[in-house]
């Protein structure tokens, strides 16, 4: 499998090794959420004119979505500001690493570990969506939740617990993580076989032993292992998108039922904020009325039982076709790789249409951040909503496309005969023909 090793290049390697880079860029991320959350409480209510709104939702949200997760993979969570004051606290320093002084917390218990908890946060901000998308109050408020929890966490539990175990974005970035290029590795074993103080995996915030991760699901690239290693053994390798997905690497039902999740969400965003139903979107903006109450048993159901069962319905008669003895729960996470193309290119598309047009208001909050009357940059305009050129339309259509081949190729290689993958086909072109309409028409 063909790999670059980046750490060949001495400048990167630097920049690795160095804690101070890192830092400044966190510090200026936490320096950005403080003063998100302050415009949020005390900005203007108006959300296109709100700092919080706009550089959340639109800015920062496409750009995980566009560049940070399908060129870097968990690349967001090295420089992610929410739980910097923990880590400081854990650490008992601004820039000391993990070690003898770190502050010892106790073990996440087994019974919440995994992605249900994640399940859960993503399933409330698909409830809450559409105000928490347009209400700079609602945005700040979640941010300083965030904030808070994880702090608190920090001090209480070893670790990144919360990034690990409760943070809807450390789901959303890990699950996708597993079809980007970037991965942590070593560059010979014998060394790590040798290396009986493994400092590597005491440093990490992670809990991660760089020698026996398979999945980068769960690294989340701080190079903490790569700078306290005494033999620089540690590699930090760019391979071929979708690499991961050959490896046939262990997955488990809470993975597989986040996957199916992050589609469904994808699915019903499109259909709320792009779908010809306006009924549909004025429930979802009437929190707790008759009409959201429905909105929300029918987003929940749709969620829990008619995306996962149509699912389990393909991947069933797929073991019938190929009259397999394997049990129904390991047959769902054997073929569950299928969903990551697919609910990624998915929500690639959504971004295309709805934040694009949006774009437009990103020089006018600049200007006038607080929503105050102010014209910093005398860029503060009345914008409206643009639309979504043709070639946009066309590059959506190509995006979901690519999605679907992808997931069909991890299906045909998953599957043991050709004529067993045909339910699974059914379902991925379901999803991509169904997310087409929703966003093209």
């Amino acid at each position: 499998m063909n790999r670059i090793d980046l750490t060949q290049y001495r400048l990167l390697n630097i920049l690795f090794h160095y804690r101070w880079p890192q830092f400044l860029i966190r510090a200026i991320a936490l320096a950005g959420l403080i003063f998100t959350i302050l415009a949020g409480l005390f900005g203007t209510r108006v959300g296109s004119h709100n700092f919080a709104t706009i550089f959340v939702w639109i800015a920062w949200w496409s750009a995980l979505k566009l560049f940070f997760i399908p060129l870097g993979g968990r690349s967001w969570c090295s420089i992610c500001p929410i739980p910097l004051p923990g880590e400081w606290l854990q650490n008992r320093g601004i820039l000391s690493p993990r070690g003898p002084q770190t502050l010892r917390g106790r073990a996440w218990p087994k019974a919440l570990r995994g992605h249900w908890l994640q399940v859960g946060t993503f399933l409330l901000i698909g409830l809450f969506g559409a105000i928490i998308l347009t209400s700079p109050n609602a945005t700040a408020l979640i941010l300083v939740g965030l904030f808070i929890l994880a702090t608190i966490l920090s001090l209480i539990f070893e670790r990144r617990a919360f990034c690990l175990y409760l943070c809807p974005i450390g789901g959303f970035t890990g699950l996708y993580a597993k079809l980007t290029p970037p991965k942590i590795g070593v560059k010979e074993t014998y060394l790590c076989a040798t290396h009986t103080e493994k400092t590597c995996y005491h440093a990490c915030p992670w809990g991660q032993y760089p020698l026996a991760l398979k999945s980068s699901a769960n690294c989340g690239l701080c190079m903490e292992c790569l700078r306290v290693c005494p033999y620089n053994n540690i590699a930090v390798n760019l391979r071929p998108w979708g690499a991961e997905m050959t490896l046939n690497s262990r997955v488990h039902l809470d993975e597989t039922f986040l996957g199916l999740v992050m589609i469904t969400t994808a699915l019903v965003d499109a259909a709320i904020f792009l779908g010809p139903w306006g009924a549909l979107k004025s429930a979802a903006y009437a929190l707790g009325s008759p009409a959201w109450w429905l909105f929300a048993t029918a987003f929940l159901v749709t969620a829990i039982f008619l995306i996962p069962g149509f699912y389990a319905l393909a991947v069933s008669i797929a073991l019938n076709l190929q009259r397999s003895t394997q049990s129904l729960p390991r047959a769902l996470n054997h073929y569950s790789p299928i969903l990551l193309p697919l609910g990624l290119t998915a929500w690639i598309a959504f971004t295309i249409n709805f934040a694009f047009t949006k774009f437009t208001y990103i020089p006018s909050v600049i200007s006038d951040p607080l929503g105050w009357g102010w014209n910093l940059l005398g860029l503060s305009t009345s914008p409206g909503p643009g639309e979504v050129p043709f070639l946009g339309s066309l590059l959506q259509i190509v995006i979901l496309a690519i999605g679907m081949f992808w997931s069909t190729n991890i299906a045909c290689r998953q599957g043991e005969t050709l004529r067993s993958v045909v339910p699974l086909l059914f379902f991925i072109g379901g999803v991509g023909i169904s997310m087409m309409w929703l966003l093209v028409g």
